[in-house]
């Protein structure tokens, strides 16, 4: 029967996937807008959900801003996680392995089940002296706990959704992930309000009722991607029939998801040392909660972007196709910078009016003003940095990735950022983001022209050498 699958699967292949013949410009547009799409949604309901919990007081925004390092710790070990798969799996499908790939599919389920399963013990037991280590506030305490811990102990959604999303965006379905992302975040926006003030007869849930509506969301987005692989993705067969845990390939997917891992959870470290770099300046522990939510509308569409990329240049290289490589490449910074550009503009000319949208105190207007305008100028950097760091990874490198990730936020960003408060200024505070954007501007150009030399160049070569 598995004979017979195999056979049925290269028939439906047997024409070239659109990855490997679609003019480059066309299909990297078709591949990301839909993601772009998605994710922007995703980006709406994270503002709005932040906006219907600051209608609580400002106690219930700041606990939920607080879960940030956890619920980034959480979206590191999935997603960085199905990048190795996506990475792994595309490279494999352009070398018409279709055997491996569905195995390859399988192995990264497994992991992604166990990841989550780590998570429920760290909502269960990390969530209550993860609050008291950020802040002495009690009310502050009490709200974040409960949020954190459903987020956790029911965070099944967000493991499930990412990994069959990368495997429609691994074989060029990015439409069917479009679809749940789109209808997770929906479900999210009606559930928010619904529960957090009990409306139509539901109980008045406060930030509990926040929590539950993301995680349900989420739940909900999962159940689509695996329907959709079931019914809509042909290049794979998923069956439990056989399945037995490969060491060999959980290692390559984690060649690749370790570093993206430890790059996006370095993030969660730098969230959590600027809470507690900033809990001394009163309310700018909620004004950098505020930009978390607010710098989401502009990054998820570049992040949407990469997704897009990351399956058509590793496609690519298993199939040799260097021209198509370096022409993805170019378009993906070329759009990544112009999206980020818009980003800077609306935040220099209308700070004031979004963080009005948080039911913002004339203290918070203050503190966030300035704050807004001076983090956004990194902001002119930071797209050509994130296309560089994802192409390192669709490329197998994604070690390259994870050293300027490291070097941009724990050697540059939190230092400076605590020297800078050692003044008492917190306007100066905010200066650590562009100068810490500037370093991995200079070492992503780097590894760039590295890995262009040992690895670029030779792509289509019988041989090539590894950076």
């Amino acid at each position: 029967m598995q004979n017979e699958n195999n056979v049925q699967q290269e028939k439906n292949v047997q024409q070239e996937n659109k990855m490997g013949v679609m003019p480059t410009n066309r299909l990297l547009i078709t591949m990301s807008l839909p993601m772009m799409v998605s994710m922007l949604v995703q980006a709406m309901y994270n503002i709005v959900d932040s906006i219907f919990v600051s209608r609580i007081n400002e106690y219930a925004l700041r606990a939920v801003s607080l879960a940030f390092p956890i619920q980034t710790l959480m979206i590191a070990v999935s997603g960085g996680t199905a990048v190795g798969i996506n990475a792994f799996l595309s490279k494999t499908l352009g070398e018409k392995e279709y055997k491996k790939a569905n195995t390859i599919a399988m192995n990264g389920i497994f992991i992604e089940i166990v990841s989550y399963l780590v998570f429920v013990l760290i909502g269960i037991f990390v969530s209550g002296p993860f609050y008291a280590s950020q802040t002495q506030i009690a009310q502050v305490r009490e709200y974040g706990t409960t949020y954190l811990t459903i987020c956790c102990v029911a965070g099944v959604g967000i493991f499930m959704q990412t990994t069959f999303e990368r495997l429609l965006q691994s074989t060029g379905m990015t439409f069917y992930a479009m679809i749940t992302q789109g209808v997770g975040a929906i479900i999210n926006l009606i559930l928010d309000p619904v529960l957090i003030f009990g409306l139509f007869g539901f109980p008045e849930m406060g930030v509990a009722g926040a929590a539950i509506a993301t995680v349900a969301g989420q739940i909900v987005a999962a159940i689509l991607a695996v329907i959709f692989n079931l019914t809509k993705n042909k290049e794979l067969t998923l069956s439990l029939r056989g399945f037995r845990p490969a060491g060999s390939l959980i290692l390559r997917i984690y060649q690749v998801g370790i570093p993206s891992i430890i790059m996006q959870a370095i993030g969660s470290v730098m969230t959590y040392g600027m809470n507690l770099i900033l809990e001394a300046f009163g309310s700018a522990q909620t004004v950098f909660g505020i930009y978390f939510k607010l710098q989401s509308f502009i990054f998820m569409p570049v992040f949407g972007l990469n997704n897009g990329m990351v399956p058509i240049i590793a496609y690519n290289y298993g199939a040799g196709k260097r021209d198509r490589v370096i022409s993805t490449i170019k378009s993906s910074v070329v759009y990544a910078v112009s999206i980020m550009l818009v980003g800077v503009l609306v935040m220099e000319i209308m700070p004031g009016q979004l963080i009005g949208l948080f039911d913002a105190p004339p203290e918070l207007l203050a503190i966030g003003i300035p704050a807004l305008r001076t983090i956004c100028l990194s902001f002119l950097f930071a797209g050509y940095c994130i296309v560089v760091g994802s192409v390192f990874q669709a490329l197998g490198n994604g070690v390259y990735s994870m050293i300027i990730s490291i070097v941009r936020q724990l050697c540059v960003l939190l230092p400076v950022a605590y020297l800078f408060s050692l003044s008492g200024n917190v306007d100066l505070i905010w200066w650590s983001f562009p100068i810490a954007e500037l370093f991995s501007l200079s070492l992503g150009t780097f590894f760039l022209v590295r890995i262009n030399k040992n690895i670029i160049s030779h792509i289509g070569e019988s041989t090539a050498t590894t950076a």
